[in-house]
């Protein structure tokens, strides 16, 4: 796989670290997720695919020492904490990078390591909107909403923290030097939105929220209910997709106000709306099967996987406790992203031999176990 003999050290945290750890395990990156104790810890991370996990207790005396010891042989560290706190352990890239140049020290935050709000708490909905982006997103005459948090937590702040890493490592080819990435959910979202602060100048935005082209606003933008309780995606844009909605619709052109007569997208969109809730879902996708109206159905997490286009490509995988998830995007020739079918790791399932990887001895080992530094888990105690 592309990254294989990639040594990661992820340090456990919520939703966006996660990620970035997943992308990097499933194209071949070997990550160790260090957790807190078994006993202190709750498995948050629902992202572990291809993951191991040591269980290190940082608070212990000899918790940063032996962190600080892995981090010499490792490629990568995540760092998923608020500024200041791996400082507070001794654990700071000015120490971490001088003991190893080449290590690449991502550190993935809400507001970023400067500025008024970088110390302070935040979730999804608190970066998206210090990012300008939230304004944008909602219904006419409604309040801005937040879509679930998909936006902050993994476009701007997992993908954005992997690509960085990415960039580094292969910046690190040519110089041999590792260095230090701010990646943070705020700056990450503003910069998905590049094509939002671009596009100002075309006319794409010039009404409230909720009235544009691709908020909502348009009639052949949206989504509509079925007779059976489902939905239909619309993107007819193009006049010349435009043109066949409205066929498989079976409305008459010449009796329609023009495609872009904005005052009468809110009576167009009633119309639509009660032609789609004549017919089903399965109706709808037979009548616009073979056309480029842009008209697709609203797929569930349920039956997703099972969708012919989905299934022909096995865009969907199944691991061996029956759970389904993404296959790893994007696809690549000649060195397949090989993702592991096995459960998510129990935390410290791997200490044992992670620690043997690094070069502990069995001695040291036993020691920090002795002193609850690490722990170990056998997972058949679990089942």
């Amino acid at each position: 796989m592309a990254l294989q003999g990639l040594r990661v050290l992820e340090l456990a945290g919520l939703a966006p670290a996660p990620l970035c750890g997943l992308i990097l395990a499933d194209f071949g990156a070997q990550v160790v997720r260090v957790d807190r104790s078994p006993r202190a810890a709750v498995a948050t991370d629902v992202q572990g695919r291809g993951k191991r996990s040591l269980a290190l207790d940082l608070k212990r005396p000899l918790g940063p020492a032996t962190l600080r010891r892995l981090c010499q042989k490792a490629d990568v560290l995540i760092d998923p904490f608020r500024p200041g706190v791996l400082e507070k352990l001794g654990l700071g890239p000015d120490v971490l990078c001088q003991d190893n140049p080449k290590l690449i020290y991502a550190r993935l935050t809400g507001f970023g390591h400067t500025g008024k709000y970088a110390k302070r708490a935040g979730h999804d909905i608190n970066y998206i909107a210090v990012s300008g982006v939230l304004s944008k997103l909602g219904r006419k005459d409604e309040n801005p909403y937040a879509p679930v948090n998909l936006l902050a937590d993994f476009a701007g702040g997992g993908v954005m923290c992997a690509m960085g890493i990415i960039m580094a490592l292969y910046e690190r080819t040519t110089s041999g030097k590792g260095q230090v990435i701010d990646a943070n959910m705020v700056e990450g979202t503003a910069y998905l939105s590049s094509f939002l602060w671009k596009s100002q100048n075309l006319g794409l935005w010039n009404r409230p929220r909720g009235e544009n082209l691709l908020d909502s606003g348009a009639p052949f933008y949206e989504t509509y209910k079925t007779a059976d309780g489902k939905y239909m995606a619309v993107g007819a844009l193009e006049p010349q997709f435009y043109e066949q909605l409205i066929r498989g619709l079976q409305l008459d052109s010449r009796k329609l106000p023009n495609q872009m007569s904005f005052s009468d997208w809110p009576e167009m969109k009633r119309m639509f709306a009660d032609v789609f809730l004549k017919k089903t879902q399965a109706e709808w996708c037979e009548i616009f099967e073979d056309t480029d109206a842009c008209v697709t159905p609203v797929l569930t997490f349920d039956n997703v996987a099972s969708h012919p286009h989905n299934k022909e490509r096995g865009s969907f995988l199944k691991n061996d406790q029956e759970e389904i998830s993404p296959r790893p995007s994007p696809v690549f020739s000649r060195t397949p992203a090989t993702p592991s079918f096995k459960r998510d790791p129990f935390i410290g399932e791997h200490t044992k031999e992670i620690l043997l990887e690094y070069g502990f001895t069995k001695e040291e080992i036993s020691n920090l176990s002795s002193l609850k530094v690490i722990e170990f888990n056998n997972p058949k105690a679990n089942l």
